[in-house]
């Protein structure tokens, strides 16, 4: 059994880098001092097979606790994924089969596997509980919470405005999720800030039973690399985790320089000083923002597939980017405007023939920019002062700079 490490200074690192809010930080920073083995959860409902970097942000905090010598539990939403978590949704969920959760959670647990040590964490299937309670049972538990507290919900209260439907099963999600926290004696539980309801839930209702209350440790949600809305799938502004190491580095390199620090501070290994370092140069505009960018996107990825692959996808764009051969010397544009959608930009670029051509190439994933494959002809790009790299297929490049 791992030792409990009590090092103030990785403590304080634990409940302040990435970390939005800490509930109660006075008693977790106790606990956590004294020397006492916690148990730390992370729920998940496996929507689908895919991670990507605003997975790891919570992922990276587990993996923090266990380096610490903590207990880290999984729960697997087998039940609760059969429902659908309605956070920041404006539409009924479509909900998951049991074996739709088993299987995606096969293909999460490989990705997970890349940031925390699968083979030291425990892992619950709820409906292994929650399959069994009782009606009586619900409703005791369903007493901790008030009709007007779900109402209360941003996307209740957007839903409504639509007049759009909220299914009753939606109400028993965050009481599941809180149920979980009970059920396991969950010491810490931890998640984004767009879970933060979900997550109160275990404390009300751990309350409303008599039990302990978990302490929570809630984590910023990572901007996707538009730079406007959180990281995922369905907003195509997401760089996966089991992306090739190109592509990684080429997503990366295609966030908007004011995303530098945030990636930095949420995305990496960087030691404290060093970020604090590379926030204070950023600020104060003493080096190129490329440069800085730069090895951010080595940091990342080399987190996910080694020192060599960095360096060598470093290089690769570097090829493209920088020395404009390949194949050969990229032809360079100057433009006037500094943003746009992604078919306005392709077609602009004249490297299609047409508008309705260059949505074709977009959605058919024949186009990357700065090395990385963009799906979502409506997508902001804004043009750096370093200009964009638009690529069609292997062969036919061009560089789009500023006038």
């Amino acid at each position: 059994m791992a030792k409990i490490i009590t090092d103030s200074k990785k403590i304080n690192e634990l409940l302040e880098r990435g970390v939005e809010e800490a509930l109660v930080r006075e008693h977790l920073e106790k606990r956590l001092k004294s020397g006492d083995r916690l148990k730390v959860k992370l729920g998940i409902d496996p929507s689908g097979s895919l991670l990507h970097l605003g997975h790891a942000v919570v992922l990276r905090k587990l993996r923090a606790f266990q380096e610490l010598g903590h207990e880290i539990i999984l729960i697997v939403g087998s039940f609760t994924g059969m429902i659908g978590d309605p956070t920041g949704k404006t539409t009924i969920r479509k909900p998951l089969t049991y074996a739709e959760v088993r299987k995606n959670f096969t293909t999460y647990k490989a990705q997970a596997g890349k940031i925390i040590d699968i083979s030291k964490t425990k892992v619950f299937y709820n409906h292994k509980w929650l399959s069994k309670l009782k009606f009586d049972e619900i409703l005791e538990a369903a007493g901790a919470f008030t009709v007007s507290q779900m109402l209360d919900r941003d996307m209740y209260k957007e839903r409504m405005q639509k007049n759009l439907p909220i299914s009753l099963p939606e109400f028993f999600y965050p009481l599941m999720q809180g149920y979980d926290s009970v059920y396991v004696k969950a010491d810490v539980e931890i998640g984004a800030s767009d879970q933060l309801f979900n997550i109160l839930a275990g404390r009300t209702l751990a309350k409303h039973l008599g039990k302990k209350e978990q302490d929570l440790v809630i984590t910023p949600l990572l901007l996707g690399t538009d730079g406007v809305k959180k990281m995922g799938k369905s907003e195509g502004n997401f760089i996966a985790l089991t992306s090739e190491p190109s592509d990684m580095y080429g997503k990366v390199m295609s966030i908007p320089d004011s995303l530098i620090a945030h990636y930095f501070e949420l995305a990496t290994d960087v030691e404290e000083e060093e970020l604090k370092r590379i926030k204070s140069v950023l600020e104060k505009k003493d080096v190129n923002p490329r440069d800085v960018k730069m090895r951010l996107a080595r940091e990342i990825v080399k987190i996910y597939h080694g020192d060599r692959a960095s360096k060598d996808a470093e290089a690769s764009f570097k090829k493209v980017f920088q020395e404009r051969s390949t194949p050969g010397n990229m032809p360079v544009k100057k433009v006037l405007f500094l943003k746009g959608t992604l078919e306005n930009l392709v077609a602009s670029s004249g490297i299609v023939s047409s508008k309705s051509e260059a949505r074709r190439v977009i959605l058919e994933r024949g186009i990357k920019l700065n090395g990385a494959v963009k799906t979502d002809p409506k997508e902001i790009i804004e043009i750096s002062g370093n200009g964009v790299v638009i690529q069609k297929g292997k062969r036919h490049f061009i560089k789009l700079e500023t006038k």
